[in-house]
């Protein structure tokens, strides 16, 4: 009798009969169109757009290379700096809405029925037009017979012009795109509130904790990385703001738009109004370094404060 537990074994010397190694053409075939559309969509006009910045492409006829021309422009414009500085404005008031959807977020899990239709309810301004949103906003703010300056008459307050007057467009932008933003973080956040294990609390409570103190020292911390994310998101597209400004101030003559022009209106007005669109494109490359960088340092500072056990 073969004592099996002595027997040495055998590698398989060959390929059994019937079985076919997969091809790894079969892979590439199914990554094929996600790769088009990443190259077609997001690396050509990257290139593309790399390279009109080191150009000086006219509307019509050949470019001509101009080295680091249109950098120097850039850095000696104070129509751009003006524009980075709304840019970074309207990210700082947009970032307030991240604390703001946190307390939101965490009153609506406290609700027992209907949380659905709060989050719904928040949610519906993600799914609308901004151009719907731009215009609803626009006859809000009008400092003639606008819903906020009369509701503001009944508590004695002079209202404003509050997309006419440059001290006061970016922060009503900045409130529009709070509202716009809080359905997604809800959703986010409310997600990771849910995953916080309920046995945490109830141990909590055991040891004396009330609500506000199970708040700062448990909901935060494990909700950190939440937050996180959302903040990381909320300054991108805060520094894309395009759509509002476009819609809000544009095609009314409104004296307002020359001081309250983001970094993506300028360079939409560069590129594709005055057809500069080697220095258009100098100014897209910048946004996307600074971008980088954003997203880089907070990265970077999230080790101090985001927890992920």
């Amino acid at each position: 009798m073969t004592d099996l537990a002595t027997k040495p074994l055998r590698r398989p010397t060959g390929r059994r009969k019937g079985v076919t190694k997969p091809s790894g053409w079969w892979g590439l075939a199914f990554v094929a169109p996600a790769t088009i559309g990443l190259l077609v969509l997001y690396v050509w006009p990257f290139l593309s757009t790399l390279i009109d910045s080191f150009q000086d492409v006219p509307a019509f006829g050949p470019a001509t290379f101009v080295g680091v021309d249109n950098y120097t422009a850039l850095v000696h414009d104070p129509e751009f700096w003006k524009a980075f500085g709304n840019s970074a404005l309207y990210t700082a008031i947009a970032l307030v809405g991240v604390p703001v959807a946190i307390a939101l977020a965490a009153l609506i899990e406290q609700v027992g029925r209907g949380r659905a239709i709060y989050r719904v309810l928040f949610f519906l301004p993600v799914v609308t037009l901004p151009v719907a949103i731009g215009m609803v906003w626009r006859f809000i703010y009008n400092g003639d017979f606008g819903l906020l300056n009369t509701v503001l008459s009944w508590v004695g307050i002079d209202g404003q012009f509050w997309v006419a007057d440059p001290r006061f467009t970016i922060y009503a932008f900045g409130v529009v795109g709070i509202w716009m933003g809080l359905g997604i973080n809800l959703i986010i956040l409310g997600a990771g509130l849910q995953a916080i294990p309920k046995a945490v609390y109830e141990a909590s409570a055991l040891d004396g904790a009330g609500r506000v103190r199970q708040f700062f020292r448990i909901t935060l911390p494990l909700l950190s990385p939440s937050i996180f994310f959302v903040t990381v998101l909320t300054v991108i597209g805060a520094l894309q703001m395009f759509d509002l400004n476009f819609i809000m101030l544009r095609g009314v003559n409104n004296t307002a738009l020359a001081d309250s022009k983001t970094i993506v209106y300028l360079f939409y007005e560069k590129a594709f109004v005055q057809f500069h669109q080697g220095y258009g494109a100098a100014i897209a490359v910048v946004l996307l370094v600074v971008i980088m960088i954003a997203t880089a340092l907070q990265f970077r500072l999230q080790k101090s404060w985001v927890f992920y056990d």
